[in-house]
């Protein structure tokens, strides 16, 4: 894994946090107040103002990030995101709802989002999300407790839309989720990363 202080040193953030420091090559931030990335559906109402750090990376590629935080109240988030605009992007992570944790993976194009999960009750500690893309697709895995990558989503993208992909964090429904980003690694895509373990 790379210094994520390095690897987004030239990043930009969507929204910066009010409070946000690198400390040590570890990305710490306290998300705001009502903060989400949701596009519509179901829910009925657009919210584009999401923490994003994101770095501009060209054609296809594997992302590795590892984060923690206390997730305490519904939908507080963090994790990986993948984004062209406010109108076509992924973001993967973990997600608190119903008093679980879960894996989650939230995948919006044209304007719509959608939404999955793998429900990992009682999640401590860090943990490491991975994004591949290869053309259009784009293939999301999650660490395991035993230490294999679980499968989480398979989803189409546009595979001429230029992204920018890094560290993400919301909390819909409060303010101060603490999220410590501490490793990040973006390089061409794993072989067959649909069955990569």
């Amino acid at each position: 894994m790379a210094n994520i202080e390095q690897c987004l040193s030239d990043a930009v953030w969507h929204n910066e946090p009010e409070s946000w420091q690198m400390k040590e090559g570890v990305l710490v931030l306290n998300t705001s107040k009502d903060t989400d990335f949701w596009q519509d559906t179901h829910y009925g109402f657009r919210r584009d103002n999401g923490h994003f750090l994101g770095l501009q990376v060209k054609g296809d590629f594997t992302a590795v990030l590892e984060f923690e935080a206390e997730y305490q109240v519904l939908y507080d988030q963090a994790g990986l995101m993948m984004r062209a605009d406010a109108h076509y992007w992924l973001k993967t992570g973990v997600e608190y709802s119903d008093q679980v944790t879960n894996f989650s993976t939230v995948v919006t194009r044209a304007g719509r989002s959608d939404w999955s999960v793998v429900g990992v009750p009682q999640l401590k500690g860090a943990q490491q999300i991975r994004l591949t893309r290869v053309g259009s697709a784009v293939i999301a895995h999650c660490l395991g407790a035993n230490g294999c990558w679980q499968l989480m989503r398979l989803a189409d993208f546009p595979a001429d839309a230029s992204v920018h992909v890094g560290p993400m964090a919301c909390s819909p429904t409060r303010t101060g989720l603490v999220v410590r980003f501490s490793d990040l690694q973006i390089g061409p895509p794993i072989e067959d990363p649909l069955h990569a373990i």
